[in-house]
């Protein structure tokens, strides 16, 4: 991984902190993207510290905010034009039915949207590498999911377990039609189940489903056992062709019959872009280079 420049949202805790971990241990200039500037800042000394890799740098926004997710991107694609592997992990759950700035229930803007917008700015980025990687976190989750196509807000039954569950779905779908899409060029997309996993991951969470992270909690895997189907998604050469799966503990699994609906993914994907105005921006974006 020398040379290799790795994006990961969400790096300062969980999931994202081991994986950064890692990829800076096996040489690579890590970029972090968290919400938290002082918290990053400690985590970003840290990794340095361990790894004895000064290679790490910290971005700062949150992405359930769209803007920030733009600027964001402006300022990683300004600074690093190659990026070769993008690791899609920041994620929440939320008690109580939240919307954010945009108009979006916060799990799907967070979980989902800012996969899709995140990826969607950065791929040109992706693409001038010799060969890319995209890695998704998905979820287990999925199973009891539901795209709710005519209320994907949830300003109906909102429940923190519905929500997530759509979102993790929705990863999976994004991340096969994607995988469709980049079909012929040198950047792939896989997602992974990480497993259950004790970190601050729910803890604010009440009620059964809140019971039931804090009672199983000593017995989840450690971030860093759960990170290590992402981490192989990201550096091996065993999988350096496979292009829009599913796995969990490194191994191929099948997600919902409705991942492989090509006619609901196509629905998903126009409804995101609406959501976040992606090809618009794009549209944008090359308009102002060609002038």
């Amino acid at each position: 991984m020398q040379g290799k420049i790795c994006v990961i949202t969400g790096a300062t805790s969980g999931i994202g902190k081991a994986t950064a971990v890692t990829l800076a241990s096996l040489g690579a200039s890590v970029i972090m993207v968290c919400r938290n500037r002082d918290k990053g800042e400690m985590i970003r000394l840290n990794i340095i510290e361990d790894t004895e890799n000064p290679n790490v740098r910290l971005y700062v926004g949150d992405l359930s905010i769209q803007q920030d997710i733009i600027r964001l991107a402006e300022e990683i694609s300004g600074d690093y034009p190659v990026i070769d592997v993008l690791v899609n992990n920041a994620g929440a759950i939320f008690q109580k039915f939240e919307m954010t700035p945009d108009g979006l229930e916060k799990t799907f803007a967070t979980n989902y949207i800012a996969y899709f917008l995140l990826t969607g700015l950065l791929l040109d980025n992706l693409k001038a590498a010799r060969s890319a990687r995209i890695v998704n976190v998905a979820s287990e989750a999925q199973r009891i999911g539901k795209i709710n196509f005519d209320d994907l807000n949830f300003h109906e039954g909102y429940t923190p377990m519905k929500a997530y569950s759509q979102s993790k779905l929705a990863n999976i779908m994004f991340t096969f039609e994607l995988a469709e899409k980049l079909q012929g060029t040198n950047v792939t997309v896989n997602c992974y189940h990480p497993g259950i996993v004790s970190t601050g991951f729910a803890k604010e969470l009440k009620g059964f489903v809140g019971f039931v992270f804090s009672f199983f909690r000593p017995f989840m895997r450690t971030p860093e056992k759960a990170a290590e189907t992402g981490i192989w998604l990201a550096i091996s050469e065993q999988i350096t062709n496979v292009n829009g799966k599913y796995f969990s503990k490194k191994k191929e699994i099948r997600a919902q019959n409705c991942c492989f609906n090509k006619k609901d993914r196509e629905l998903l994907w126009g409804m995101s872009d609406n959501l976040c105005g992606l090809s618009q921006i794009m549209e944008e974006k090359m308009s102002f280079f060609k002038v």
